[in-house]
């Protein structure tokens, strides 16, 4: 059975982003529709899959990194607004048997992103 799943690294501080929030929406007709919220464990992972079972459909989905809300707690000083606040990654599952793993490299000034393993 699929399963999505996510983690971040801290890029500045080269560790992972503990704590970090996270949202998932799955866009419908109406737009993307929020399916829960998270924070990161010490591992800069969620505690089990984002998404899986019944709840794993093939479509697009959202997940928003809260980038600034991040860097922020960890002390560094950011500029208002934030160069970079939240972090909206679209993507699209089409093999609900695969296993989607969506890890974002971030930083205050930087990110990025690929299909995982």
């Amino acid at each position: 059975m699929g399963k999505l799943t996510t983690h971040v690294l801290d890029t500045a501080n080269g560790c992972p982003a503990a704590g970090m929030g996270v949202r998932l929406y799955r866009f419908d007709a109406q737009g993307p529709q929020w399916l829960r919220s998270l924070h990161l464990n010490g591992d800069g992972r969620a505690d089990g899959p984002v998404l899986e079972g019944t709840d794993f459909l093939a479509g697009r989905y959202r997940l928003v990194f809260e980038v600034a809300a991040y860097f922020r707690d960890r002390g560094e000083t950011l500029p208002e607004p934030p160069f970079l606040d939240e972090v909206p990654l679209d993507f699209g599952i089409a093999d609900v048997s695969s296993h989607y793993h969506v890890p974002l490299l971030a930083s205050p000034w930087s990110y990025s992103t690929y299909r995982g393993s």
